[in-house]
């Protein structure tokens, strides 16, 4: 027992590493990519090619003035964005980052909590992220950032229906909420956007809605609301805003990649490699790699296409999608009684 929490500690610790790592990075990898499809050079002053951008950057909020307005509610204005870093960071909990390694003679999963509602607790803690960019907009005591919660939280809440909605016809073929075992019954190429292709497609669109991506980053219209709602933000509480932003992005293809594409399972790859470690190993940089191809298709979608007025976007989740992931429902309903599945 006193193995298995150390051993979950370092686990922990080591995904909240990996989180940061890839989110700070990631701010590296959009700059560089936009440069490339506008025809730009990108970051190319701190360290080679310009890698050590992200650590200048966090210098850089790290040094900033902090500035808190005296109009504010400074308790809520602090509570706001520690919030929103806060949930983001949890959802990487139940995701499995691999299967199984052997240390020891002792076998240890390569998750940090399998339990068996992970789906419920992925969309209950990603509804409390509403809360941090609400509280802040709100704190902040400028009309601008309020209208940009509202905004925001009105659109995270009309597309996280469609995102639960398009969930639950993957959890009709699957018969289980845990994310661990999802994941395992894709095993041999078995992957559910296969049998679930319409819902991936709500889904996908739903993550971009619920991180404020472009197409869908209206709570932030600069033309509009100066900088949304966390216009009067500075120093790291700005950062947290920010960086949130790209932790979600990196949980969402982690989502993706494991609830459609398989996660860390490769097809044909057992033929080849006997070893349980070196599987599990190679699994989890398989699955990195499914994670970093969804996090450029974020990046390229921001950089290609134009955003979405107001009503568009809010017609878009709530005639367009929401109908598609309840006819969905109905759909995967209708082969799974034909098939036999059901009675």
């Amino acid at each position: 027992m006193q193995t298995e929490i150390i051993y979950k500690s370092i686990l922990a610790l080591a995904v909240f590493g990996i989180t940061l790592f890839i989110a700070m990075y990631s701010t590296y990898a959009e700059r560089k990519i936009a440069a490339f499809l506008q025809d730009r050079l990108g970051p190319n002053r701190a360290g080679p090619f310009g890698i050590l951008q992200p650590l200048a950057d966090g210098v850089k909020m790290f040094m900033k003035e902090e500035m808190i307005p005296e109009v504010s509610n400074k308790f809520l204005f602090i509570l706001g964005p520690s919030i929103a870093m806060l949930t983001c960071l949890m959802t990487g909990a139940v995701i499995p980052w691999g299967s199984s390694i052997t240390i020891a003679g002792n076998e240890y999963s390569l998750q940090v909590a399998d339990i068996n509602i992970g789906i419920l607790y992925l969309l209950g803690v990603t509804s409390v992220g509403v809360y941090g960019i609400m509280i802040g907009g709100w704190a902040s005591n400028n009309k601008f950032s309020l209208l940009g919660a509202i905004r925001a939280s009105s659109q995270m809440i009309s597309y996280e229906i469609g995102m639960g909605l398009s969930i639950i016809a993957l959890i009709m073929t699957t018969g289980t909420l845990s994310i661990g075992e999802i994941a395992a019954q894709q095993h041999g190429g078995h992957w559910n956007v296969f049998y679930q292709p319409l819902g991936f497609l709500i889904f996908i669109v739903c993550a971009f809605a619920e991180t404020n991506r472009a197409p869908f980053d209206l709570p932030e219209c600069e033309s509009e609301l100066v900088g949304g709602y966390h216009t009067e933000y500075s120093s790291m509480k700005l950062g947290f805003y920010l960086f949130a932003e790209y932790i979600n992005m990196f949980i969402s293809s982690a989502v993706i990649a494991t609830l459609y594409f398989g996660g860390y399972n490769m097809p044909f790859i057992g033929r080849f490699i006997q070893d349980p470690n070196a599987l599990a190993i190679i699994g989890s940089v398989f699955l990195f790699c499914k994670i970093f191809f969804f996090i450029f298709l974020f990046m390229w979608v921001r950089w290609t296409l134009p955003r979405f007025r107001y009503d568009q976007l809010m017609n878009l989740g709530w005639k367009g999608l929401l109908p598609l992931a309840i006819l969905n429902i109905a759909i995967t309903g209708i082969v799974m009684w034909f098939t036999g599945k059901i009675n």
